[in-house]
């Protein structure tokens, strides 16, 4: 019983920081290391986001969520990005690219307390669908690459 109140009593005391290892490169990932605070490079990726042409149509990060049970993490954001003119292309080309829509962008807080924005490119994302369309769903992601890219650098910018 001594056992179950201090296992109670330990659970319910809030959780310490939480280290979480800052994103490095992969394959088919782009990722911008910024100068920015996480806060800073959310509300500036939101306005590259509708600078381009493109919306937000999804917002989900566990950062806020964790913070109300008591645990601290560094911030964490996952923006979904996309445009219906895009997704109506996108749609008539594949109906299985779709999964792919909205396209994420991936805001995270470094240990130094700066902040990245990361995605994986478009047309690595709708690649193993090239084949089963024509070359316009190709032509489409390689246009989103652009937009992706314009949208990261003008987030990430001093």
């Amino acid at each position: 019983m001594f056992r179950a109140v201090i296992a109670l009593v330990f659970l319910s005391l809030p959780l310490a920081a939480q280290d979480v290892a800052d994103l490095a490169p992969r394959e088919g990932w782009e990722v911008h290391v910024t100068a920015h605070d996480f806060a800073t490079l959310v509300d500036r990726t939101n306005a590259a986001v509708s600078e381009n042409g493109m919306a937000v149509v999804t917002r989900a990060g566990p950062t806020g969520a964790a913070a109300n049970r008591g645990i601290e993490i560094p911030g964490n954001m996952v923006i979904g990005v996309f445009n219906n003119v895009y997704a109506v292309r996108i749609l008539e080309l594949s109906t299985a690219a779709m999964i792919h829509a909205p396209i994420r962008l991936y805001l995270t807080e470094n240990a130094d307390g700066t902040a990245t924005l990361s995605y994986i490119r478009p047309s690595a994302l709708y690649a193993p669908y090239f084949d089963e369309a024509d070359a316009d769903l190709a032509d489409a992601a390689s246009e989103l690459d652009a937009v992706f890219a314009t949208i990261a650098q003008a987030a990430a910018a001093r």
